[in-house]
């Protein structure tokens, strides 16, 4: 079996690649020309990264023209908020960083126990930071394999002035023409990289050779299983009673708040050994490793009607 995934990474064409990246150029384009204070969303998590190679080859090394925007709940991964650090730094760009706990300190943010993720308040900042700065068209890297809600979204996806998704309100996007006619106080979310699956992105990282956050990549870590989930053992997420806790081999498929963010097994440890794993996954990426999408079929729909990525 393994000669075999091995035969097919090598005659695995990756020729689609060139379109997909065109069309996220052009889109990054589009939004640099029709509206005056465009952001992109950079968790220096791995579609942000191909989103920001690919921003480099539309406007050039050093001359991406918005801000990087990252909302931090204060409970990321530290191996990906030093790698976002740098990335910035390296590419001279600017970042903007807006806290869950500053809005905490507001009291826009209530927790209803100290133990609640803050994953689902990243709304509420991120709202606060649209209207702190004016955005008016934040560019994210959400991709319509991930989810059944993300998979309803256009690429130029309208917000009303409540910052509010209106999934039956949407505008059409025949022959590749976006409508982006705002009424004040509205912005637009902008997804370049919505046809691509996690396939491609794997792909595109293995050919532009794209560094990443060292978790992407398999490495020991303490875990609890939970309702068919590796939970990794933190302080923010002990085990509980009864669980066992082992050391796998494992890596994580997606990055967020650590609250809700599961690795999975895998010995991959390079780009084109994920390509592999991921030809043989029957569950989407945040299916196998967000928590916080397991509380209802409806649950990520309706965050995003309520402000979400």
């Amino acid at each position: 079996m393994n000669a075999m995934t091995q035969t097919e990474l090598h005659t695995l064409s990756n020729s689609h690649l060139d379109a997909l990246e065109e069309e996220t150029i052009f889109i990054l384009r589009e939004v640099a020309a029709a509206f005056e204070r465009p952001t992109l969303l950079f968790s220096g998590g791995k579609d942000s990264l191909v989103m920001l190679k690919c921003a480099e080859k539309a406007f050039g090394a050093g001359r991406i023209p918005y801000p990087l925007l990252m909302i931090d709940t204060g409970h990321n991964f530290k191996e990906v908020t030093d790698f976002r650090d740098s990335r910035a730094k390296e590419l001279g760009a600017e970042l903007i960083v807006r806290s869950v706990e500053d809005s905490m300190k507001r009291g826009t943010v209530r927790l209803a126990h100290p133990g609640e993720s803050r994953n689902v308040h990243q709304s509420v900042t991120l709202l606060e930071a649209i209207e702190e700065f004016r955005f008016d068209a934040l560019i994210g890297g959400a991709r319509r394999d991930e989810e059944k809600a993300r998979a309803k979204e256009r690429i130029f996806s309208h917000r009303d002035s409540f910052g509010q998704w209106q999934p039956k309100a949407q505008r059409p996007e025949l022959w590749t023409l976006f409508n982006t006619r705002l009424q004040p106080g509205e912005h637009f979310r902008v997804f370049p990289i919505s046809n691509w699956t996690e396939l491609d992105v794997w792909q595109y990282i293995a050919r532009e050779k794209i560094a990443l956050p060292s978790i992407y990549y398999t490495h020991k870590r303490e875990v609890v299983d939970r309702r068919g989930l590796l939970v990794p053992v933190t302080e923010l997420t002990p085990p509980k009673d009864g669980e066992e806790v082992v050391v796998r081999d494992v890596r994580f498929r997606t990055v967020g708040d650590i609250t809700c963010t599961c690795p999975v097994e895998s010995d991959a440890a390079t780009p084109e050994q994920i390509v592999i794993e991921t030809l043989a996954a029957d569950v989407s990426e945040r299916g196998a490793t967000r928590m916080d999408d397991k509380t209802s079929e409806a649950s990520m729909e309706k965050r995003k009607k309520d402000g979400y990525f």
